[in-house]
């Protein structure tokens, strides 16, 4: 059997100090929830931290955004919040909303950085080697929409390009 793209999907890298890097499509509430879950026991059997980089998509349910939020700021140890699909929202709103999610007190940190390639760049240069990283929501996609224009985007090519990756 093939792995399924997007899905749990392991992005290797030939540095020795990269983090476990995972893209996973997890874009509703449960989905991350049970994604953290997973991995979350796999960064404690590694003795390092989960960083989880998601967004929601724009033109959507807006009430799962801070749902969303609330589980990854309870099941990751640093979360950073970015823009998924916008369409014709604003990305700043979503991620605003997301954020509302999350309580004053909480066992993550948390980021906002709008730009997704500066997101997944930020967490893999921030985690140590022992430590998993999660990209969620968009998984096996290939673009990302912005103001009703679609563009080149993936992030198992950005996990690539930022950690010397090799497949």
């Amino acid at each position: 059997l093939k792995p399924v793209l997007g899905r749990m999907e392991v992005i290797h890298s030939d540095r020795s100090d990269a983090p476990l890097m995972v893209v996973d499509y997890a874009h509703t509430p449960d989905a991350l929830q049970k994604v953290l879950e997973t991995l979350r026991s796999i960064a404690q059997a590694r003795g390092g931290k989960l960083v989880c980089v998601f967004g929601c998509g724009g033109d959507r349910d807006q009430e799962k955004r801070p749902r969303m939020g609330a589980i990854a700021q309870s099941m990751a140890d640093h979360v950073i919040v970015t823009s998924d699909n916008p369409r014709t929202e604003d990305p700043q709103e979503i991620m605003n909303m997301i954020v509302a999610g999350m309580s004053g007190h909480h066992n993550s940190s948390v980021e906002l950085i709008a730009d997704r390639a500066a997101a997944i760049m930020t967490a893999v240069r921030q985690a140590q080697a022992h430590d998993v990283v999660l990209v969620a929501g968009k998984g096996h996609e290939t673009t990302q929409e912005i103001k009703g224009k679609r563009f080149d985007f993936s992030d198992q090519a950005h996990l690539r390009l930022v950690s010397g990756g090799s497949n």
